[in-house]
């Protein structure tokens, strides 16, 4: 290894860390802005379990090789990263950025280091590889720091290729089809703008729920946004089978009958399963047409690729470490990045326990002094510790609730499984319609009115569950089977097709319609029957009993959806019972609520 060469530098900003923290930990993104190339990883399974990263790229005439080390760091405080040349250059090159709080904001110190691997490397070293490096740095700094204040809506500068040939054109025709289309909500022209001009780390995993939270729009009309520019041409969808361990995609296809059952992380060295509710979530990318994709990592590790981490520390084997780290109150888990158990605690203001890696076990200490996490590490072999909060990406539609969505099924219905597949669903809530006295109703008004009326009522309940982030997913003759990712909205929906019943009665001068209505939320398995995809188990029989109860113009709500904390805020100050029966399958009697809205 040759001499080692050292450069560092500071920036002030104006702004707090943790409002500087999420720009500039954002390697990725970095990265690109800073002109830096794609590399490729290959994940190489070590005899203990872990993993060995290694990286290649080419950059100018030289053609590098490296081993990648997992970044360390401490979320909106530090972050370090090296790299281990084999090929190139340079031997080794490290950077390290550190934010300390000042009274007005906060400092921020870069420090790269590099070894050079021969005379071509001490050639660069001793040229102006730090001086180049130190102008985009700074220039990048500087950009971050005024976005971070709100000055300017990105945080680095950045100029996307030109589009091709009338791309430009025939994307003012797609964005005027979209709009079209009802499901736009307005957002189609800020959506092909995005896909023109942003960063390339922005557009290789399109995520909706992420743009209605930067955009501050309504979730579900993001997601009907994405999924029309899908089928007019602009966007392409993709399902992603995330490891649970690392939540990246491990596993991508183009079409729901093309998932594998489970995929192996490499970065984790681990098989895992699909779960609709846990780890199969839709995306999308532009369409190549529009604007195509680079293939390869910018970074691999990198603080904000993964912002439920908090800390990511390397420890030696039989090492302990005392970081400082104000972390809030919650719910977090321990576990390394290599395979192994984990260990699920909360943390109240006392403080964070210390942290034991055991051999075979994650363990908790006593409490840290506040302000500050202890870790151990009592294994045989290095280890790298992971902090992280204990909640699903907020970002990831999952698949339990793109495919809960009416304008989901009614613009892709045919995103179905394999026949014969099942995929588990962790929770969905079931709500199962029917009229009462709908025979009478035929014989009293004559089946072609009546199958008019019914038709219409059909829109009536379609309209609202859609509304109420829903999907109708079928109708069985006068009834429906209706879908919520989320319990409220099925409550939502509930009380506002009794609510609005009297008004559909009064525009249709008919026979009033009374409607019966069962509520129940859990697990079940999504299958395809018919050509769609449905819904089977326990849960979705309890729901249809459960509407069997009603009595037309109420709820029946299980008990189990009844004690959700959403549901049971909407129904304290209505008018409810509780009752109980023996339904048919079910060996015990079934508490639930009838609810009188």
């Amino acid at each position: 290894m040759g001499k080692l060469h050292r450069r560092t530098w500071s920036w002030h900003f104006a702004a707090p860390a943790d409002q500087v923290w999420p720009l500039l930990a954002d390697t990725a993104r970095f990265n690109e802005a800073a002109k830096l190339p794609r590399h490729e990883i290959e994940e190489r399974p070590q005899a203990d379990g872990s993993v060995l990263y290694l990286g290649r790229a080419r950059m100018g005439p030289f053609r590098l090789a490296w081993r990648e080390r997992p970044v360390n760091w401490v979320a909106n405080q530090w972050f370090e990263h090296v790299r281990e040349f084999n090929s190139g250059p340079l031997s080794r090159l490290a950077a390290r950025f550190r934010l300390t709080p000042e009274a007005t904001g906060c400092r921020g110190d870069y420090l790269l280091e590099a070894s050079a691997a021969n005379l071509a490397g001490e050639i660069i070293l001793r040229g102006g590889f730090f001086e180049n490096a130190g102008r985009s740095f700074g220039t990048l700094a500087e950009t971050a720091g005024r976005c971070a204040l709100g000055e300017r809506p990105t945080p680095f500068d950045y100029v996307a290729p030109a589009p091709a040939a009338g791309v430009r054109a025939r994307v003012e025709t797609l964005i005027a089809r979209i709009e079209a289309s009802g499901h736009g909500h307005g957002l189609a022209a800020r959506l092909a703008e995005h896909l023109l001009s942003a960063q390339e780390v922005d557009l290789s995993q399109i995520r909706p729920l992420r743009l209605a939270r930067l955009w501050g729009a309504v979730p579900r009309e993001a997601i009907e946004l994405c999924l029309e520019a899908t089928r007019a041409g602009l966007l392409v969808l993709r399902w992603d089978l995330l490891c649970p361990r690392c939540r990246v995609a491990k596993a991508v296809v183009g079409a729901l009958d093309e998932l594998p059952k489970g995929a192996h992380c490499g970065t984790c060295n681990i098989d895992y399963d699909r779960d609709f509710s846990k780890n199969v979530e839709l995306s999308f990318q532009p369409a190549p047409a529009v604007r195509p994709i680079g293939f390869g990592e910018y970074c691999l590790f990198g603080p904000m690729s993964t912002p439920h981490i908090q800390l990511h520390l390397t420890l030696a084997a039989g090492e302990s470490r005392a970081v400082a780290a104000a972390l809030p109150p919650g719910p977090y888990r321990l576990r390394s990045l290599e395979p192994g158990p984990a260990l699920d605690f909360d943390v109240a203001a006392a403080g964070f326990p210390e942290l034991i890696a055991e051999p075979a076990a994650m363990a908790a200490g006593p409490l840290a002094a506040p302000g500050e996490i202890r870790l151990a590490n009592r294994s045989e072999r290095e280890l790298t510790l992971v902090i992280e909060e204990r909640h699903w990406v907020r970002d990831a539609l999952t698949a339990d609730r793109v495919s809960s969505l009416q304008a989901f099924r009614d613009l892709f219905s045919d995103q179905v499984l394999r026949p014969g597949d099942e995929v588990a669903v962790g929770r969905v809530a079931i709500m199962f319609t029917d009229l009462r006295g709908s025979t009478a109703l035929y014989s009293r008004i004559g089946d072609a009115e009546a199958y008019h009326l019914v038709r219409d009522h059909f829109a009536f309940l379609t309209a609202i569950v859609r509304q109420h982030n829903g999907a109708v997913v079928k109708t069985i003759g006068d009834a429906i089977m209706a879908a919520f990712a989320e319990p409220g909205d099925a409550a939502k929906a509930a009380l506002a097709v009794q609510r609005q019943v009297a008004d559909f009665n009064a525009a249709h001068r008919a026979t009033p319609l009374a409607i019966k209505l069962g509520l129940h939320e859990g697990a079940c398995i999504a299958v395809t029957l018919n050509d769609r995809l449905d819904y089977f188990g326990s849960t979705v029989n309890l729901a249809a009993r459960l509407q069997a109860q009603s009595r037309g113009g109420d709820i029946v709500v299980s008990g189990t959806l009844a004690a959700e904390a959403a549901v049971a805020l909407l129904l304290e100050d209505l008018d409810t019972s509780p009752e109980e029966a023996v339904l048919q399958g079910f060996d015990q009697p079934v508490l639930f609520m009838r609810v009188r809205p």
